[in-house]
């Protein structure tokens, strides 16, 4: 008998494609609502755009951590999918909304009241007022957002990546008029700065999370999500703990380390703050990409698992590292040649500090290029070591690069060796290489001979490849 046959590597690209242009196609769609803000606070104002990038650090921050929880809903859901098992799939799902909903909870009132937290990390009481204006009323979208992920990360894990493409545009087209009415009082709207894009910001994930709700009941009724959403699942709420937290914390290392990058911009002024705001904007289109090649990387990988079929996890790694590098290379060459036109789409021509920002931004681009592929790398690992279910080593591997490794030679190379802004951005590049190499490390030399060995160890017998 054969046990998982290697499928051909032109049907893994084909199926890493399917599932993952959708994916990418919803995450550009999700960077599209986060840019929208940057660029039109950008031409309302230099210091309304540099306090909405300390404001989103801060936000992005909490949101990306408790994002874990529904991160670990799309490796055990699409694991759950293979063997067949509805009831996991619902149990699973459920228990992340649970747990996403508590975290946003605890999550508010620091936000609300983030104005003392902005001052004590350093931050001019004028800017860290204008970022809590923002804040609070942009907060209370951590709620239904984290709410919106779990959803999304289920209906992935499900291989109904189009539907999530389609809500994600449909989110964004809403928030950039709202954003175009609100900041600048178009339409006989009132205009209210910043207050408007944070405004736009919660209509955003209200408008994404009806249209999840209304998929999941109208199209996926035998999982029956919203049936009895009260009675708690205690075994499963664990699980999704245990796998979601690490998850979290990984994530977390990651924006943690932009977000004190944010910090360290600020304590330099608000030109370098603005510059820093936009090139992360377009390092962020390009990271969208790789992102859903990652989540692709996690749903394939989490239906390998599920299987114990060993040959086709690889192969699907290494179709999806392939799609990833040729994304780097578009991508090197972009911000390369087109470092200007790339920071002037964020830009009034008639801004007053613009050749200032050009040319810390220019400088910032070509760091934002030297990171590309090594930012990839360590994505799609995540991504496949998250689908194999395989989060606490990984949790470990990130934090010291990220905190160890990165924060580290920023500050040191931005502080005490004067190399300002280009300084911080460099200590980036480091720890996310250190990453890359321990985490595709970890991949290769003991997750996947890992799946071979239970594979091994199953009785001989026929199985469906992935």
């Amino acid at each position: 008998m054969i046990k998982n046959p290697a499928l051909p590597y032109s049907t893994h690209f084909r199926a890493t494609l399917l599932l993952g242009l959708p994916l990418i196609g919803g995450h550009l769609a999700q960077f599209a609502v986060w840019a929208t803000d940057t660029l039109m606070v950008g031409r309302y104002g230099v210091e309304e755009l540099a306090a909405v990038v300390l404001a989103t650090s801060l936000m992005m921050t909490l949101f990306i951590f408790g994002s874990g929880f529904a991160w670990a809903v799309m490796p055990l859901v699409a694991a759950s999918q293979a063997e067949g098992d509805d009831v996991a799939v619902r149990r699973q799902t459920r228990m992340g909304l649970w747990l996403s909903t508590l975290f946003g909870l605890a999550c508010l009132p620091a936000l609300i009241w983030s104005k003392p937290i902005l001052v004590a990390i350093g931050q001019e009481p004028d800017l860290a007022a204008l970022a809590q204006d923002y804040l609070r009323i942009a907060g209370w979208g951590i709620l239904p957002g984290l709410f919106v992920n779990v959803m999304k990360s289920y209906l992935a894990a499900l291989e109904r990546t189009a539907v999530v493409l389609w809500i994600t545009v449909a989110a964004a087209l809403t928030n950039a008029v709202v954003n175009y009415a609100l900041i600048f009082g178009h339409w006989g709207a009132p205009e209210m700065g910043v207050r408007g894009a944070a405004v736009a910001s919660v209509l955003v994930q209200v408008v994404s999370l009806i249209g999840c709700v209304w998929y999941a009941r109208v199209v996926l009724p035998q999982h029956a999500l919203f049936q009895r959403m009260w009675r708690p699942d205690w075994d499963v709420f664990l699980t999704v703990f245990k796998l979601g937290v690490p998850i979290g914390f990984t994530a977390l290392s990651e924006v943690a380390l932009f977000a004190f990058a944010a910090v360290v911009m600020g304590w330099l002024g608000a030109v370098p703050l603005a510059a820093h705001g936009i090139v992360l904007q377009v390092a962020t289109a390009t990271f969208m990409i790789h992102m859903g090649l990652s989540n692709a990387a996690t749903v394939r990988a989490g239906t390998s698992f599920g299987r114990k079929d060993s040959a086709n996890l690889k192969r699907a790694a290494i179709a999806a590292m392939s799609l990833s590098f040729c994304v780097s290379v578009v991508a090197v060459l972009a911000m390369l040649i087109y470092p200007e036109e790339l920071i002037m789409l964020f830009m009034r021509e008639d801004e007053v500090q613009i050749q200032a920002i050009l040319t810390v931004g220019v400088t910032l681009m070509g760091m934002a290029a030297l990171f590309q592929f090594v930012d990839a790398t360590q994505v799609l690992a995540i991504g496949l070591l998250r689908g194999l279910q395989d989060t606490t080593k990984p949790m470990w591997f990130a934090g010291f690069s990220y905190w160890v490794v990165g924060a580290p030679m920023g500050l040191l190379l931005s502080m005490q060796m004067g190399w300002g802004a280009q300084g911080v951005w460099m200590g980036l590049v480091l720890g996310l290489a250190s990453a890359a190499v321990l985490l595709m490390g970890r991949f290769w030399l003991f997750s996947l001979p890992r799946i071979r060995e239970e594979e091994a160890a199953l009785p001989l017998e026929a199985t469906e490849a992935a």
